[in-house]
Order: structure tokens, then sequence, then C-alpha cells
């Protein structure tokens, strides 16, 4: 209420009590305003005083529906290989019959529909949120591969039913093949959701909102072919409405190009799950909702690693929340992924993650220290030029650099850009990219002789390969470029 002039100044002032003909208890009224999306289930506006506390039920509104809960909403694409001939697009809906998307001249493809319930939730003996309180119906997601496409072409769709309804028109474009000569991508990680009321959140993700504004207007003027969310997307942790509020924020971004993610300790981790690291980040989640909303072109379920290439760019998506030490699973297919890359269809790699083998900020698990141990040496064999991670909240980029030492470091062009020399390869260069809306983290007065750049400011990565030429920026709040670097 304290944002309400009315109330301050008690304009709208009401006498409950009168003694003696004089008013003798007054109240003053006032309103609040809320920013709701749509959930499919009904909402109650509900009034406590005390705080957090100690809370004290004062009133509760009556039940709102929303008009249309059966509505297709929040549809987001992703690629399923490096052709750049199909597209999936995944969305949610309050109805489980199958729905449809219509697109390019008259195509039309009928959608796959699944979803999750409360029991493939995780837990332990004090319940997780997901679990218990923080349990809310997903409805329906659906999802549908249109096929037949170019590469780095323009198309229309549309999603929905005669007796749902139907999205809007949207314009949508595929990447480049791999192989082609030329990409720009953006990456980040961390990015969650800014809430666009008053509303007080068990997280709040102050920044998101901003860079997501940022990333739309790139998108928008046509100068992005795709993104990489690389780990921690929603923060829901177990609180399972919060998805729905992140697929609305994505909405004006992951509607028109391919949006690729990866899984991070809050989509993943938690007690007993088989997760690497013995933490309740999740929420109780375990990966569910994160691999039902985004399914990713991997091998199988709670497999979440994948590659890709796109234009001259080969990607190797990892999960840093799975085993990855030496001989498991994971480690066998980043060996065999990387090794397999030909450097004459796309001369660069990049490796993701999303926690990072490199940060100057303290307080890591000694996991951590085992995983660079471990996957180091394949990065540095296979000759990785760029390697990014999220996980800590701020940006941070390395010299050329291998267990600990700098093996080159980058030159300044004539413009005054660090240019690192990608032809007598000697290492690969690390970035910390995790600043993408979770509260910023500082950094050490203990600087690393191999940190060469760090900002803490809410941005991104933007990038743009061609055969040639790898160049990088990020974009920090007010899109003031704050970091350039090339590797040549």
């Amino acid at each position: 209420m304290k944002n309400d002039p009315n109330y301050l100044s008690c304009k709208k002032k009401e006498c409950k009590t009168f003694q003696n003909g004089k008013c003798a208890v007054s109240t003053c009224s006032g309103s609040l305003q809320f920013h709701v999306v749509n959930i499919r289930s009904d909402i109650e506006f509900v009034f406590f005083s005390g705080g957090f506390v100690e809370p004290c039920l004062v009133g509760r509104s009556t039940p709102v529906s929303f008009a249309n809960p059966k509505r297709p909403l929040y549809g987001h694409l992703s690629s399923i290989d490096s052709t750049g001939t199909s597209m999936r697009l995944t969305w949610v809906s309050g109805d489980k019959e199958p729905q449809q998307i219509q697109y390019g001249n008259g195509k039309t493809v009928a959608s796959a529909v699944t979803t999750f319930s409360q029991d493939d939730m995780c837990s332990s003996a004090l319940p997780s949120p997901a679990k218990d309180f923080g349990w809310h119906d997903p409805g329906y997601i659906h999802s549908a591969l249109m096929t037949g496409l170019k590469p780095s072409s323009t198309f229309s769709y549309r999603y929905g039913s005669g007796w749902v309804g139907w999205s809007e028109q949207i314009k949508f474009s595929t990447p480049p093949a791999g192989g082609s000569d030329e990409l720009r991508f953006i990456a980040f990680g961390d990015m969650g959701k800014t809430p666009l009321d008053a509303s007080e959140e068990h997280y709040i993700q102050p920044g998101a909102l901003s860079v997501i504004k940022a990333i739309a207007n790139d998108v928008n003027s046509n100068n992005v072919n795709s993104v990489f969310h690389i780990g921690d997307i929603s923060y829901a942790t177990g609180f399972l409405a919060e998805w729905d509020y992140f697929l609305h924020l994505i909405n004006p971004v992951a509607s028109r190009i391919s949006y690729m993610t990866a899984i991070g300790n809050h989509e993943r981790d938690y007690i007993d799950s088989g997760s690497v690291y013995v933490t309740p980040d999740s929420g109780g989640e375990c990966g569910v909702p994160y691999e039902t909303y985004f399914p990713m072109p991997t091998s199988a379920k709670d497999k979440p690693w994948y590659s890709i290439e796109q234009g001259s760019v080969h990607f190797t998506v990892i999960s840093t929340e799975h085993d990855w030490s030496e001989n498991s699973e994971q480690y066998e297919w980043v060996q065999k992924d990387m090794a397999s890359v030909n450097r004459q269809k796309t001369p660069w790699l990049i490796f993701m993650g999303h926690r990072p083998m490199y940060t100057t900020n303290h307080g890591f698990l000694p996991s951590e220290n085992k995983f660079m141990e471990a996957v180091e040496p394949l990065l540095l064999e296979n000759k990785v030029d760029l390697v990014l991670f999220g996980h800590v909240h701020n940006y941070e980029r390395t010299c050329s650099l291998f267990q600990n030492e700098c093996k080159a470091m980058p030159a300044k062009d004539k413009n005054g850009v660090d240019t690192y020399d990608g032809r007598n390869y000697s290492a690969p260069v690390h970035a910390v990219i995790g600043m993408a809306g979770f509260t910023l983290d500082k950094f050490s007065s203990n600087v690393k002789s191999w940190s060469l750049k760090r900002i803490s400011e809410f941005g991104y990565l933007r990038a743009h390969a061609t055969r040639n030429d790898l160049n990088l920026e990020v974009s920090v709040y007010m899109l003031m470029f704050q970091s350039h670097y090339s590797i040549r």
C-alpha cells in the first residue's frame, strides 16, 4: 500500500464507528495491483498483516478465474539437429487433447502431449517445496516439430486449435546450417524472472527483465540467429507456478529464434537424486520440469548433454550436475563428440556447461575442483577455442588457460580489442557469463593472474562467428558495451 498516494494521504476515508454523532474510528482505503499470468487455475488474493515472521490473515478475495484456462501459451522454439531445416515448438495449455501448429504455406502438424505430476518430484525426510507447498499443476505441455524448412530463413506460424483458441501469428527465423559461413548468437546463464509488481518471492532475479528486453531488441533487429541459456533457467526451485512466469518473460525472444539450454544446479540437484552435488538447490524438481519444458536434442531422459552445429561453430553442451568423472557415460560422450568435430566444416569449437572451472569468487565445493581435473585435459586435447559457464553471477574472462597457468596472452589490435591467436593454439579461453538476472556477485580482491576482465553488471554475451574470426562482446544493462574480444 506504500505506493498508493490515495492511501498514504487517506483521501478515501470511511467512518466505521460513531460516538455522540462524531466519527470515532475511521479507515483509509487504497488499492494494490498485481501482475498475473494464466496459470490455468483460480487465483485468490490474501491480505496478511504481521509480515513474514508472524503473518495474520486479515482478509481474502473471492476466487478469480481466467477466461480461458485452456488457452495455448508460452510457445518457445528449439533446434533438433544441425541442419536448420526443422524446429521444435513447445507450449503450455490446460487442455490435454492434441493441438496443432500451422506454419509456412499451409503446413500443419499435430502436437504430442505430456505432463508431470507431484509424484515425479523428489523429496527427503523434510518435504521439498515441489512435493509439498510449492506444487502447482503444470497443465499439459505440447510439442510439435516443424519440418521442411530452410536454414537462415524466416517463416510464420501459429499454434492452438479451434476449441481452445489460437496464438497470434508469429514470425520466426531458422538458424544457419552447420558448416555454413556465419553465425550470430547470444549466450548467458542464471536469468530467472523479475516480478512486474511489488511481489516478494523466495528468489528474485532483479536483472532478468532488463536483460531479456535488451535481447528482444537484438532479435527484433534481426541481429541474432540463436540463444544459449546455460543453466539456472527459471529459479522456480520447487515453486512450480514460477515456470509459467519465466516462460511468459522469455516469450518475445524464445518464440522467434532457437532457444537452447543447459541444465544447472537449480534445475537438477537434490539429496539422494543422483546429482553430483548433494544440495537441495532444485527444490525437489530434479530436472523433471526443465526437461519437459525444454526438450533438447539429448539421447535420453536425465542425460541432458548434447551437441549441435550452427554456422561455423560446433557447440558441445554438457551437464555439470551429472557424473562427468573419467570413464563415466557423459565423459566418454564428451570425449567422442569433440574428437569427431570436423574443423574444416566447423572451425570453432565451443564448450558449454553451468558450473565453471575458473572463477575468482570463493565458496566452491570440492567436487568442482575434481570437475576441472577430469574434464579440462579433454578441452586442451581437442583444441577447444572457447569455454562458457554460468553459476557465478558476474562476467569474467581469462587468458588462454590450462591448469591455472596462462599459456598465452591476447594482443591488442589497432582498436584496442583483446585478440587471441587461434591459429597458434595454446589453450582455451574461459568466460563466466552468469550475469543475466540473479543478484550480482562481487569480485574478490585477490585477483588471479589468469583473470583478464571482470564486470559485475547485468548483461549477456553476444557473438559473431565467421570461418576466420570469432568476435565477442559483453552487452550490459542499458546497452553499454563494456568488453570486446576476438579469437582469430
